[in-house]
């Protein structure tokens, strides 16, 4: 008998002596994308020979499953990998956050206390109701001793009473703190349900070994978004700008001084290129709901979520008047506002991160809650003038980009198949790996640049004089595990050169798709959705200064600041904080995505430049010839500076553009402007001197049928 047991505690030791639990790793290196970000672990473990299974655990629990890499194997072989949730075991809390869930426990004690104290006083109260009587049927009570008793029952029922309103009063002040703790604790994005996530792996290897495994993996719920100080002392002096990112996280780990990159690259995004097929126009029915198909456009705008207040204006692409009433909601929502005479709204946020913006006869226009300033302009809707039938294959052909970064790769790597995709002279050339290739046919494989997937027209774009080497796998097995499903063909892997440093010590790395930012400082980012600041860099921008007014649209005069050769600085859309001759001045918005050669930054308004757009009272408006009407305009536009010196102003100004051939516009005097007649915009570059007072007119003249209204 005791050698049957002896020979199945053998057996159990060696079934499970193959399996590593709760294996431990360390979290070394962080890239933060606009939206998520990607985890680097490094582990040592020890490989017996055969099969083992590791489990890595204490880990986010939100994981993208299909991104675990695992890398740093040399001759073992990875069989599997598995993610999965562990709903046991909590994450770990910060020092804050278990001192304040203490807190809280321990004024639940007092709490159970003071109840425990209510308990006794009733209790002694209810004793001392029912025992109020004296004596009995037979025997009178003699006055000395009644008064007694009733000085005893009052005193002490007075004091019971008050004991109890006492706890109760402690009771409240106890729930109140209470109250303001768990207050607190939401700020943090505490949240006691948040369980684990754990990666197991199984390896197997013909000898045993010691491997520093480095594990990789994209998370959710993590990204950075940029923010700018601009600071101007003075007219015709360089501007200051200061480029800084913020960077929150809730995975449900600390970064614990970590190695940040921050890339602005956005795994989230669609990358499949779309297909243009041919569009067939037919007759539809007047009942039909058809809708006209609209462009995806490319905002490079990402959620910011610590804004919790938006404000603009909502204005028409078409002439760039305000629309009132136009509806801002919070998409999935049912908060929202609605823009008052001058086109202007404000929203608080409610959790949501889109808004939609609508108005009648307009498209309607959804934007991530990027930041406090959203100005948006609506395009007129025309899609019931629009007719279609659904259209046919006809798949678009590719442009051809046979690039010399293939070429680059011909010849240096064994069983690399390079070929015409049609097999004609000039085609796309078509890349397989000998070996994936051979098993799932003529598919392409994973193209990795720069530690992140791009697609093969993206690869084939890449100069060969920005790479700085490249490694290939070919064999499935390799590719499979280091990449998951998406390396079964395969991958070539290609790093390139890295990029300039800032003046603090960060290295700018320009990839191909997106510009990385390598900080030199290592930083600690709690996982509790906080904000941590990171300055990037600091720019002496120069830039030529310059007022801008358009009085017909707002009679404001902005102090603009014009930047070139802005494309160095790796710009992303974002909000920035305007401090002019030292003092704080608004907030503005960079937008970098403009496809003038110089970018306008608004560095708020000027109250010592007025303007203001007239008509003179005595000029003669309206005519009748004939069928027609005439109506006459005239505007005169005065502009004051107040200033104790000269400025430079762009003042602009418009005429009317017909889009009838019955409505003429004739007559127009444009003064001193330069004149654009295909846009009918009236520029003037005008310099005014100080305390002094400039005028400038136009004027046309509008014919359209009287029985007709005109937009005017």
């Amino acid at each position: 008998m005791k050698k049957l047991t002896l020979l199945l505690v053998l057996i159990t030791a060696i079934s499970f002596g193959n399996t590593e639990k709760g294996t431990a790793s360390i979290l070394k290196e962080v890239t933060v994308y606009l939206s998520g970000a990607q985890i680097e672990r490094t582990a040592k473990i020890k490989l017996p020979k055969g099969t083992t299974t590791f489990t890595f655990d204490r880990l986010s629990p939100n994981i993208q499953e299909s991104s675990i890499q695992i890398s740093g194997l040399n001759n073992a072989t990875v069989l599997s990998i598995n993610y999965g949730i562990n709903y046991l075991s909590k994450q770990d809390r910060s020092e804050e956050v278990e001192t304040i869930q203490d807190q809280i426990k321990d004024l639940y004690d007092q709490i159970q206390v003071e109840e425990h104290a209510i308990t006794g006083y009733n209790e002694e109260l209810y004793l001392i109701t029912e025992n109020r009587r004296l004596g009995n049927s037979t025997e009178v009570v003699n006055l000395e001793k009644l008064q007694k008793f009733a000085t005893y029952f009052r005193t002490r029922t007075t004091e019971i009473k008050s004991n109890i309103y006492k706890s109760n009063k402690v009771k409240k002040d106890l729930n109140a703190q209470i109250s303001d703790l768990k207050k607190q604790l939401n700020e943090l994005n505490v949240n006691d349900k948040v369980q684990t996530g754990e990666i197991t792996v199984k390896l197997n290897s013909t000898n045993a070994s010691e491997l520093n495994l480095i594990i990789k993996y994209n998370v959710s719920k993590a990204g950075w978004f940029p923010i700018y100080d601009i600071k101007a002392e003075k007219i015709n002096e360089p501007i200051q700008l200061v480029y800084k990112a913020h960077v929150y996280q809730s995975t449900g780990n600390d970064w614990k001084n970590v190695k940040l990159t921050l890339s602005t690259s956005d795994p989230n995004t669609n990358n499949v290129k779309p297909d243009v097929n041919p569009k067939y126009l037919n007759f539809i029915s007047a009942n039909s709901n058809y809708q006209s198909q609209r462009a995806t456009k490319s905002y490079n705008y990402k959620f910011n979520p610590l804004v919790k207040t938006v404000s603009g204006v909502v204005t028409s692409t078409n002439d760039g008047l305000p629309l009132p009433g136009a509806t801002v909601i919070e998409k999935g929502t049912t908060n929202g506002t609605q823009t008052d005479f001058d086109g202007n709204y404000s929203l608080q946020t409610a959790g949501g991160q889109e808004l939609v913006f609508s108005y009648v006869g307009m498209k309607t226009e959804t934007l991530p809650i990027h930041s406090s300033i959203m100005n948006v302009s609506l395009d007129t809707d025309a899609s019931i003038d629009e007719v279609v039938i659904a259209a046919y294959g006809a798949k678009a052909k590719r442009k051809n980009l046979n690039s010399s970064a293939v070429q680059h790769l011909e010849g240096q790597v064994a069983g690399l198949n390079i070929s015409s995709g049609s097999g004609q002279p000039g085609a796309n050339a078509f890349i397989t790996l000998r070996g994936a290739g051979a098993i799932n046919g003529n598919v392409e494989p994973l193209y990795i640049v720069d530690g992140v997937p791009v697609d093969a027209y993206s690869f084939r774009a890449l100069n060969p004089n920005d790479i700085k080497s490249f490694q290939v796998l070919k064999d499935a097995a390799e590719g499979t595990a280091i990449y998951g499903n998406r390396g079964r063909n395969g991958a070539i892997v290609i790093t390139t050169k890295k990029g300039k440093h800032t003046s603090k010590g960060d290295i700018i790395e320009e990839g191909i798709t997106n510009t990385r930012f390598e900080i030199a400082k290592a930083y600690t980012i709690p996982t509790d959705c906080d904000v941590t600041v990171i300055e990037i860099e600091d720019y002496k921008v120069p830039a030529s200064y310059a007022y801008f007014a358009a009085p017909v649209l707002n009679e404001n005069v902005f102090l603009t600041a014009k930047i070139d050769n802005w494309e160095q600085y790796n710009l992303l859309p974002a909000e920035a904080n305007v401090y002019f001759e030292g003092s704080y001045s608004g907030k503005t918005n960079i937008n970098p995505q403009s496809t003038t050669e110089k970018l306008t930054i608004s560095l708020g308004v000027d109250p010592n430049v007025v303007v203001k757009r007239t008509q003179p009272t005595d000029f003669k408006k309206k005519a009748f010839i004939g069928s027609n009407k005439i109506i006459s305009k005239h505007y005169e536009i005065e502009v004051k500076n107040n200033k104790s010196a000269a400025i430079d102003l762009v003042l602009y100004d418009r005429i009317p553009i017909s889009q009838n051939k019955e409505i003429k516009i004739d007559d127009i005097e444009t003064g001193s402007s330069e004149y654009n007649d295909k846009k009918g915009i009236l520029k003037w570059n005008v310099n005014i001197p100080a305390n002094k007072k400039e005028t400038y007119t136009f004027s046309y003249i509008v014919k359209y049928p009287k029985y007709k209204r005109v937009n005017l």
